[in-house]
């Protein structure tokens, strides 16, 4: 059996963005659609009726929005009676792809993420795409476009990679790898200032790592265009930087298990809060 993409919808106008990603997904991928509204309607008393009301025509607008482009037999829906993001992060297991927008139905104009979101990205046990920012817009899908991935020191990037190649092929886009590294500072001459032999050798030793982590993908897909950018400063600054003007930023997570809270990390928090295009996260175990 195939592994659906899944999209969560509230009704809100982030959640019809990250619907429209899902159905590209979908279509691209040639994949079923699982469209999912998660609500615990049942324990709002007198409002219930309303609630159960608002789920319905929600997943019925939904299910027709994506039927136009996927077509209606690949297109379910379905209602579940739990928390949102609860209710997500158990649909994640038997998912391909999960998208979902970066702030829902009634929460805060001023937040920057809403909290499904980011419990989502957080847990998930699939690849998770919270839609803000840019990104290609439905009105042209499927055609081009730069993705940029983070990679990380080491090994363990090779699902992060991988995803974002796929994107790349899927969309007939090109890549952009950025790997952020520092040089700490010395107080001899020849080892300070923007030309010195440590800086070069951090400089080097970040290029070949680079290259080593995109080596599999690259030889699986060699007609994606890719631009490998060692670049020196802090991760967070530089991935928000590459961000702007991409169409999708792709960083992993690392998962281990029976470890409660969310495992993001520093960076992927920053970059869920104030990309400026929607962001993958992968996560690895």
């Amino acid at each position: 059996m195939e592994r659906p993409v899944v999209v969560g919808v509230d009704g809100s106008g982030n959640s019809v963005r990250a619907l429209d990603w899902g159905v590209e997904e979908a279509r691209l991928r040639g994949l079923p659609l699982r469209i999912v509204y998660a609500s615990l309607w049942e324990r709002y008393g007198e409002g219930a009726a309303e609630e159960k009301e608002a789920e319905e025509r929600v997943l019925s607008a939904a299910a027709e929005r994506a039927a136009r482009w996927v077509g209606e037999p690949l297109v379910t829906t379905r209602a579940v009676s739990d928390e949102p993001a609860v209710a997500l992060v158990e649909e994640s297991r038997t998912a391909a792809l999960l998208a979902v927008g970066h702030r829902g139905r009634g929460e805060l104009a001023s937040l920057l993420l809403g909290t499904v979101s980011l419990t989502v990205a957080g847990r998930a046990h699939c690849p998770v795409i919270v839609v803000r920012g840019q990104g290609w817009p439905p009105s042209s899908p499927g055609r081009g476009g730069r993705i940029v991935v983070g990679v990380g020191e080491g090994t363990g990037s090779e699902a992060t990679v991988a995803f974002a190649y796929g994107e790349a092929a899927l969309r007939r886009g090109e890549i952009e790898a950025v790997h952020a590294w520092r040089c700490a500072g010395s107080d001899l001459a020849e080892e300070s200032g923007p030309y010195s032999k440590r800086r070069e050798e951090h400089l080097h030793r970040a290029s070949d790592m680079l290259e080593a982590a995109l080596a599999p993908a690259a030889c699986e897909h060699p007609e994606i265009p890719v631009t490998p950018r060692p670049a020196e400063g802090n991760p967070r600054d530089i991935l928000l930087a590459a961000s702007a003007g991409a169409d999708l930023l792709v960083v992993g997570a690392q998962r281990h298990r029976h470890t409660l809270g969310l495992q993001l990390g520093p960076v992927n928090h920053a970059v869920l809060h104030h990309a400026g295009c929607p962001v993958a996260v992968v996560p690895r175990a």
